[in-house]
């Protein structure tokens, strides 16, 4: 019979860590803390694959599956001496979520699970202590008609604040046993009032519920966008942990809390976390209560005069530090871990790697290094490629004055300025408008995750630095400031309070993750410097990469930008960009509407100095560097007015008559421009453009060569090649312009020439291609249009729809369709190579810089790839994490 449940506790386990895809992370990590002989308790945990089976079966248990849940709670009595639904030390369960990657909050929970009426008693009686017995059923009831039931969190909320004012208390701390029964009863009734039924009173009804509720928290929305966002896929389903149950809310002697062994926004190697006296897990990441810190260290540097951990509880604290040093050293990286004080009883509930801003983790890798516990191939290793960007994101100019109105706890760094909005709702709808926010709640829940995404910071007045906005935002690289509790909100009116001041929706305010401050208006931004731990990060990933690091850049602004961020040359200057600036647009205008080949020469005579002008400040800025210029592509309707308002505008700066502008757009007018006159067709219907564009990049070369000292190492591409005789043609049209300007400067320019391998027959007949092209640069923008029948622009109305149907896993045009035109790509880098052994091959489409698809241009070989500037450093730790992953296959 297959096996669904693996159990562990007492110092042994039937899993470890190495079994995540099988345990997922929380179960793989228990059954290796257990086999550490940590204090775990005991429990169970149900396999990933019958989540699958679950939902594939009418949302039904598999077969053998409940008979091994209960031989595993039959374990869990014997090592715990108590007994499951019993009426004298009864055994309680939490059941929770667990899939392969960590989605904090975005599935459910059930604690205290077996609590009913009469077992409440017993536990009271056990415990010595009623009021905490009544607290945990009310807790029990609330969840459970929450997560099972699906009754609103907020319907109990209500209940319990009502009696809270009715008995004229502030806080949850201040209500009796008798207080909590009467609550008690209130939740029941009101269960039974709104579902007709009354609160199920045996437990294994209870468990089975809340396991396949657990189940069918893996298809909930906010979990669904939280694996569409981090990409993780949808069919890998949730293990489900079922443990006996420890209690942080048995009195002044009891706590739980969250820590991280070293700090997530920092990096610095202390201890660092939180936690609350008499409470159970839920208190201290849902922000209900101020949590207190773990360390003096800690509490010194918040500014609170609320004792820590470590000097309540030196004794557990001590025993807490050595198994955080302990699991650290065993793990080889930062632990975040939750854990329970039952009675001065240190137990750990969880470890698992925690989530850390990548300035962090760059810190905790290198510094790793450092101690020994990790190599460089393994720090390399351990940074995202994609949260690269929070390095690159704006921080306040330290030189403009601060006027700060509000302050709370630094929760992710960073700052961002944007118009307030108090909802998760407002925040999209404002993005899809092109307005920039920042997001403002009481406290943030897993329901916010759509808003959270969007918004350009998020600022909560309630919460700790390991609350869900914290945690998320610190994941997403979103600058979050949280507890900000001299702030009021009020959601009714859509206002935020605070000392002399109220601001309202729309205000514009700035948020700095990094001080904890937020700031009216908007406040001057500086760009972060690049060195330091990323410095060092970067250098060993260069040293590791084969690949080489272009960027696509048609400014001078460009290409510095990716000079600074390490770029090694320029893999796609757009030549057609330089058309649209300032007062070129008219000039180009006036060669796309003259009347025949000695009008257009005369244009192309007037953009001739300013193409010239351009290429000599790129070649210039990239000194000795590889530069590939793409000849004109676009269709030439596309530099032309499109509406009546606009015709009428260029005629008048043109002095023609609108009628006849008109006219001549009407006459370039395609109906796929895409597949139209463009690229390659356009050059060979007008070589006077081909050869305005080619003595402006030889003269500029031999121009920079003599600035710099540097000869360029020049390319010249031409686009939308589909047969050899289109690249003979204007080879020979590029050749006989660089052989006018050598013998003109008195110097041998030299080139190579390419093309673009956009279309499927450039890929087919590669082989045929490269007798004369010299480089490959696959345009995967366009190959993935054309291979696909896509038109990229209109595929955003549909392709979401076959991503969340299960059409598609990625969208291709974001990451690379590695079985279609992956294979396109491969088979024109063995075709053309085979011809030209040297051929050099690159990528300059959006894919340059997807890490995912940089993997496969390592797999396939290719040269370099190529990308926009900010996406420099990105593929640059791709680069070496792909070449990395390509050594250890041949081990």
């Amino acid at each position: 019979m297959k096996k669904w449940v693996y159990r562990f506790g007492a110092g042994e386990a039937e899993g470890s860590a190495v079994d995540v895809a099988l345990l997922g992370g929380k179960g793989a990590n228990l059954a290796e803390m257990a086999s550490l002989g940590l204090p775990v308790p005991p429990g169970l945990t149900i396999i990933a694959e019958a989540c699958g089976w679950y939902f594939a079966h009418g949302r039904s248990l598999p077969e053998g599956l409940t008979a091994q849940v209960l031989d595993g709670i039959v374990q869990m009595e014997r090592l715990t001496g108590r007994v499951f639904g019993g009426r004298e030390q009864p055994l309680l369960l939490s059941v929770r979520s667990g899939a392969r990657a960590s989605m904090p909050g975005m599935m459910d929970t059930v604690l205290n699970l077996g609590l009913n009426d009469e077992t409440v008693q017993a536990l009271g009686h056990d415990a010595g202590d009623a009021r905490f017995a009544w607290d945990s059923y009310r807790r029990f009831i609330q969840m459970y008609g929450d997560v099972v039931l699906g009754l609103d969190h907020e319907i109990f909320e209500e209940i319990l604040e009502d009696e809270k004012a009715r008995l004229g208390h502030d806080y949850d701390t201040e209500l009796s046993a008798v207080d909590w029964q009467h609550i008690v009863s209130l939740y029941k009734q009101m269960i039974e009032d709104e579902l007709g039924e009354a609160f199920p009173q045996d437990p294994h009804v209870q468990l089975w519920r809340a396991i396949a509720a657990v189940f069918s928290s893996w298809s909930n929305m906010r979990a669904v966008t939280y694996r569409t966002l981090h990409n993780i896929p949808h069919d890998w389903g949730t293990a489900v942990n079922v443990q006996a149950m420890v209690f942080g809310n048995l009195g002044s002697t009891s706590a739980t809390g969250v820590a991280f062994t070293r700090n997530p926004s920092t990096g610095d190697k202390s201890l660092y976390g939180e936690f609350l006296i008499n409470a159970q897990g839920e208190d201290v990441v849902a922000g209900i209560r101020t949590p207190q810190s773990l360390t003096e260290e800690g509490r010194i540097a918040s500014g609170t005069e609320k004792p820590s951990m470590e000097k309540l509880m030196p004794e557990a604290f001590a025993e807490f530090n050595a198994i955080c040093d302990r699991l650290e050293a065993h793990y080889g990286d930062m632990q975040d871990v939750e854990f329970t004080v039952e009675r001065g009883t240190l137990w750990m509930l969880q470890t698992r790697a925690g989530k850390r801003t990548t300035r962090a983790a760059m810190k905790i890798a290198v510094d790793m290094v450092d101690e020994g516990l990790i190599s460089e191939e393994e720090a390399i290793c351990r940074i995202d490629p994609p949260s690269l960007d929070q390095l690159l994101h704006p921080t306040i100019d330290p030189r403009v004055e601060r006027v700060v109105i509000g302050s709370g706890l630094p929760a992710s760094p960073g700052a961002a300025s944007g118009e307030i909005v108090f909802t998760s709702e407002a925040a999209v709808e404002a993005e899809a408008e092109g307005r920039k926010v920042v997001l403002v709640r009481i406290e943030t829940s897993p329901e916010d995750i759509h808003g959270m995404h969007v918004a350009e910071a998020i600022l909560t007045t309630r919460g700790g630095m390991t609350s869900h906005a914290a945690v998320v935002a610190r994941g997403m690289g979103i600058p979050c400031v949280v507890g900000a509790g001299g702030l009021r909100v009020d959601l009714r009116n859509e206002l935020l309070i605070g000392p002399g001041f109220t601001l309202k929706r729309g205000d514009i305010v700035t948020v700095d993750g990094s001080s904890g401050h937020l700031m009216r208006g908007e406040v001057p931004m500086i760009q972060p410097a690049l060195s330091g731990d990323f410095a060092r990060l970067m250098a060993w990933a260069d040293k590791t990469r084969r690949m080489a690091v272009r960027t696509n850049a048609d400014t001078p602004t460009d290409a510095r930008a990716a000079r600074s961020f390490g770029a090694e040359g320029i893999g796609l200057c757009r030549t057609e960009h330089m058309f649209f600036e300032g007062g070129r647009i008219h000039v180009m205008r006036e060669m796309i509407l003259a009347e025949d080949e000695a009008g257009r020469r005369a244009a192309l005579d007037k953009l001739l100095p300013m193409q010239r002008s351009d290429f000599t400040e790129l070649f210039t800025i990239m000194s000795g560097l590889p530069v590939t210029i793409r000849l004109l592509d676009p269709p030439l309707h596309e530099f032309l007015p499109k509406s009546a308002e606009e015709i009428e505008e260029v005629a008048a700066a043109m002095d023609m008559e609108p009628a006849l502008l008109a006219r001549r757009v009407e006459a370039l007018h395609e109906f796929n421009p895409m597949l139209g006159h463009r690229g390659c067709r356009l050059a060979i219907s007008y070589p006077e453009i081909v050869e305005m564009q080619a003595r402006a990049i030889f003269e500029a070369s031999a121009a920079a060569a003599k600035l710099t000292g540097a000869p360029v190492e020049l390319e010249i591409m031409v686009p939308l090649v589909g047969l050899r005789s289109e690249l003979d043609y204007v080879k020979a049209c590029i050749d006989k312009v660089e052989a006018d300007v050598s013998k003109e400067t008195g110097m041998a320019i030299g080139y190579l020439a390419g093309t673009m391998i956009e279309l499927p027959r450039a890929a087919l007949r590669a082989h045929v291609i490269a007798e004369t092209a010299e480089f490959f640069s696959f345009g995967t923008n366009d190959l993935t249009q054309t291979t696909f029948g896509i038109s990229r622009d209109d595929a955003a109305s549909f392709i979401p729809t076959y991503q969340r149907k299960g059409i598609i896993v990625h969208d291709p045009f974001i990451s690379l369709d590695f079985d279609g035109v992956g294979e396109l790509i491969r088979l024109a880098a063995e075709r053309g190579r085979k011809t030209r052994p040297d051929l050099k091959l690159g990528i300059c489409g959006e894919h340059g810089g997807d890490p995912a698809s940089i993997r496969f241009c390592e797999d396939v070989g290719l040269d370099y790839v190529s990308c926009s500037p900010f996406r420099v450093p990105i593929a640059r730790l791709a680069a070496a994490q792909a070449a990395i992953e390509e050594r250890a296959k041949t081990r």
